[in-house]
């Protein structure tokens, strides 16, 4: 869902130095004009911004639900770099005309941060996704991105021993190898690996894994030039955790092509003009992460201090098919991708985090 808002610097308690030097990194959301509301919430993204048709813009759906289902309002944060996200989590705990009852901090790299700012403000209440930040204020919510991973991989890894054209794309059963572009290199992006290397060694033995670290994850140009060297060395599938860097791998599917597989979020819909070379997604519910920290917040349950793991038994992560591609693709395929899943589930088949151990 790609949201349009009016940009305005936040109002009340928020230095005006600061909100000169980061003009047009801060802007409303919805219902940010005042009014009666459950709860007030902040919401500082990772870098890359609205309308990465991925992470973020996974997060702000959760944001939006609340606003229509619990009558919060919400103002948001776009930083351009990691070093602004510990102005922006100090701008929205500092705030006291609009007082922020929850300030949601989206993304692995701003943990740092959050660390010191939770214990300079014991009174506000913080949420992180991808990472745990041990303080009573803070509630951590992770995702065992390794389990959907796995099932993106098996798919990859069957469909490219095999002769498969659908869309714009296209494998050739004697290829030997697929493709993972990640954005920044670091422990949680390498459980996105971790987990399709195993789910492609799964399918097949014979098929190895290229992988290629972008070191961005705003960076399509990047991640297009990563990708097209992997089909030019006879991938025919490239699976991206990399943000708005992974539209660059979309473009290059097209051009080779060849296929892709995206990730947060059901990215044949968010990057419909490249549905016609994305099989599936590995969808991340950040949504949900966001929308159960607000409702704790709006009915006094929230457990500062607590960690939250969402994974494949809590629908947190899940494969999902394209929308143009889906319904082309061998039954005896998915339904051996439902039957992992339930495997997974059920303890029988255990996936890695570190990809060596894949």
């Amino acid at each position: 869902m790609n949201m349009q808002f009016d940009r305005r610097t936040l109002l009340g308690g928020l230095g005006a130095a600061t909100a000169t030097t980061l003009a047009g990194c801060i802007g409303g959301g919805g219902g940010s004009d005042g009014g009666d509301t459950a709860a007030r919430i902040g919401m500082v993204y990772a870098t890359g911004g609205l309308g990465d048709g991925s992470f973020n813009d996974q997060a702000q759906t959760g944001a939006v639900r609340a606003e229509e289902e619990l009558s919060i309002a919400y103002d948001e944060s776009q930083p351009d770099s990691v070093s602004e996200f510990g102005t922006l989590q100090q701008q929205y705990a500092q705030s006291t005309d609009p007082a922020y009852d929850l300030v949601c901090c989206i993304g692995f790299l701003q943990a740092d941060s959050l660390t010191e700012n939770a214990g300079e403000y014991p009174d506000q209440q913080f949420m992180i996704v991808d990472s745990v930040v041990d303080a009573d204020n803070v509630g951590s919510y992770v995702f065992r991105e390794h389990e959907g991973s796995f099932l993106v991989g098996l798919l990859a890894g069957r469909l490219t021993t095999m002769s498969f054209s659908a869309g714009a794309g296209s494998t050739a059963s004697d290829s030997t190898n697929v493709g993972f572009v990640g954005g920044r290199e670091s422990d949680l992006i390498k459980r996105f690996e971790a987990g399709y290397t195993a789910g492609v060694k799964y399918a097949s033995d014979d098929v190895d894994v290229q992988t290629a670290y972008v070191g961005d994850f705003n960076d399509p140009s990047g991640g297009q030039e990563a990708a097209i060297s992997m089909f030019d060395s006879g991938a025919d599938i490239v699976y991206h955790a990399a943000g708005n860097t992974g539209t660059g791998v979309f473009q290059a599917a097209q051009e080779a092509g060849k296929f892709a597989i995206g990730v947060d979020r059901d990215q044949s819909v968010t990057k419909s003009s490249y549905s016609d070379v994305i099989l599936a997604s590995m969808v991340k519910r950040v949504d949900n992460a966001v929308f159960s920290a607000v409702d704790d917040v709006v009915n006094d349950n929230f457990e500062g201090g607590a960690t939250t793991a969402l994974g494949l038994d809590q629908d947190g992560v899940e494969a999902v098919y394209g929308q143009e591609l889906g319904s082309e693709l061998p039954q005896e395929l998915t339904d051996e991708v439902s039957t992992a899943r339930e495997d997974i589930i059920a303890g029988d088949i255990s996936v890695p985090t570190d990809p060596n151990d894949a």
